[in-house]
């Protein structure tokens, strides 16, 4: 009770944020400028100018063309993001980064961004009671804590009457991240009732895939910290290699199964009271709107009660090892029938086995989606389960495993003609601030953070008490040695001077009865005893 009286008290106080929308640019007035350049509270200059933290200046959105999968032009408003909404932002200079240069870039912290900070992702499974409890009373807070600095758009620009009639709602932190992944994947809305263009994907089915998630669950952990206050937080993840069920589905965990009804979650756990937003997408389509977060039912899930076709088996041991084999990040036409192409497979919509594209199957990344049976089972709402955040982050670790071991450069990265929104240079949508797609093709080391089970001993602590255990225990190692060296010194000096003494006593007495200095047997059997030994 305390625990949620704290953070409560803690979620109240409004912080600024870097989220897309802020509420600072969802005013008709910045939707007719296309100007989003808040005021940094922190000097009271537009993107915090007077400090030299960044500056607003036009948005130079890539003109490099993408691929055929999507031939439409001025349609969607997500098309050459954020240009529909916005031509002006704040551009941050050194760490600095948020819609209004307000925060630190990931990994850095301090007044002025100037301190590196290094946090550990862990294993679910070897977090203690108290931390699995932690984790999910801070998702669950997330879920019931209106966003104070955030909101989502409920039409589109045209529906806004070009920015006049702004459309916005409120929507809980946790609800701002689904929305967020139902808007980047969503289908175009080409006019008309059910007309849509169901080939589009800004977060998937290419090249952008691990970048855009990478920065998505960063900006999670980012908000769940300000929320909470907690700034040690990181999402545990679920390494799934060769389960044969849904093990974090408990209830200390991320729920059971409801004894009445296996597709719900049993009212043992905090989740059986969820629910879901943006899971209808073909009622979207029919209706030709866009998901406004309204609630539409329970959060859904049947682990293992899937279609054995399309998912034979969760993705083994072996399996990820061949994907870490690949040596192209892309290939081909840079979508779902790419062929030895480490995304694709890492995916899901190429053979682990072969490599070789698959059709009617789900592999490795989607077969997880696929196995879960719910929720997590539509791409547009699948962010509403929270198995997908400990899902999520374990594809991620293994994207890093690829990095490390091949150390790709930058130009390894699709410059042109992938599909529309996976191009280096292309901003991730809907992210305000502004990122492009190549800046996250790099190690997690530049990003403050790292996995516990690819570190050396001592994996699980921070950064700073990693190197203070290993310095303590050098220490006292060190210490140690020099103290034992020294006792065993003073002991072999004092046995040494003992035993002569002793031998020189014995030495003039067999002298004065026997008159000879040949030792006799016993005494040199008394020399190699035990008493010997044990004196030492």
């Amino acid at each position: 009770v305390m625990l949620f009286l704290v953070l409560y008290v803690l979620c109240s106080v409004p912080r600024p944020s870097s989220q897309q929308f802020p509420r600072a640019c969802a005013t008709a007035a910045v939707l007719r400028t296309k100007e989003c350049c808040p005021v940094w509270e922190g000097d009271g200059s537009v993107c915090g100018a007077l400090s030299g933290r960044g500056f607003c200046r036009d948005v130079a959105a890539s003109e490099l063309p993408h691929g055929p999968q999507y031939p439409h032009s001025g349609i969607d408003d997500r098309e050459r993001w954020p240009l529909v909404f916005y031509n002006r932002t704040c551009q941050c200079a050194g760490n600095y980064m948020g819609y209004n240069c307000g925060e630190c870039k990931f990994g850095y912290f301090g007044a002025n961004c100037g301190e590196r900070r290094e946090s550990i992702r862990r294993n679910i499974f070897h977090l203690s009671g108290a931390e699995r409890r932690k984790f999910i009373s801070y998702i669950n807070l997330a879920k019931n804590t209106v966003s104070p600095e955030y909101v989502i758009a409920t039409g589109t620009y045209r529906e806004m009457g070009n920015g006049s009639n702004p459309m916005f709602a409120n929507v809980s932190l946790y609800d701002l991240f689904v929305w967020m992944h139902y808007y980047v994947s969503r289908d175009a809305l080409l006019g008309g009732p059910g007309n849509v263009w169901q080939d589009i994907d800004f977060a998937h089915e290419s090249a952008a895939f691990l970048p855009w998630h990478r920065v998505y669950l960063l900006y999670w952990e980012h908000e769940i910290r300000k929320l909470t206050g907690d700034f040690s937080f990181t999402i545990p993840y679920w390494d799934w290699r060769d389960a044969q069920e849904c093990d974090v589905c408990t209830d200390d965990l991320l729920g059971g199964r409801h004894p009445l009804n296996p597709n719900l979650i049993s009212p043992g756990s905090v989740f059986s009271a969820w629910k879901v937003i943006c899971s209808q997408s073909e009622e979207y389509n029919r209706r030709e709107v866009l998901c406004d977060g309204t609630a539409e039912g329970p959060l859904l899930r049947n682990p293992g009660n899937h279609d054995r076709n399309r998912v034979s088996r969760i993705p083994t041991s072996a399996d990820v090892e061949f994907v870490l084999s690949l040596t192209d990040y892309e290939t081909g036409p840079m979508d779902r029938g790419a062929n030895m192409s480490f995304r694709n497979v890492l995916e899901g919509f190429a053979s682990p086995e072969t490599g070789l594209a698959v059709r009617g199957q789900s592999t490795m990344h989607n077969s997880l989606h696929i196995f879960m049976n719910g929720s997590m089972s539509s791409v547009q709402g699948s962010a509403n389960d929270p198995v997908f955040l400990l899902h999520h982050v374990f594809i991620d670790s293994i994207f890093e495993q690829w990095l490390r071991r091949h150390q790709p450069p930058r130009s390894r990265y699709p410059t042109e003609n992938a599909p529309i929104g996976h191009n280096d240079d292309y901003y991730m949508v809907p992210f305000i601030p502004l990122f492009r797609n190549g800046d996250y093709f790099l190690s997690t080391k530049a990003l403050g953070y790292d996995y516990a089970y690819m570190m050396d001993p001592g994996e699980g602590r921070c950064f700073f008490f990693t190197i203070l255990w290993k310095w303590t225990i050098w220490q006292w190692l060190l210490g140690a040695g020099i103290t034992g060296m020294l006792l065993a010194g003073i002991v072999a000096a004092t046995v040494t001077l003992a035993y002569r003494r002793r031998r020189d006593r014995r030495g003039t007495k067999r002298l004065s009865s026997f008159g000879e200095r040949q030792p006799l047997l016993n005494s040199s059997e008394e020399e190699a005893s035990t008493s010997y030994q044990t004196t030492l």
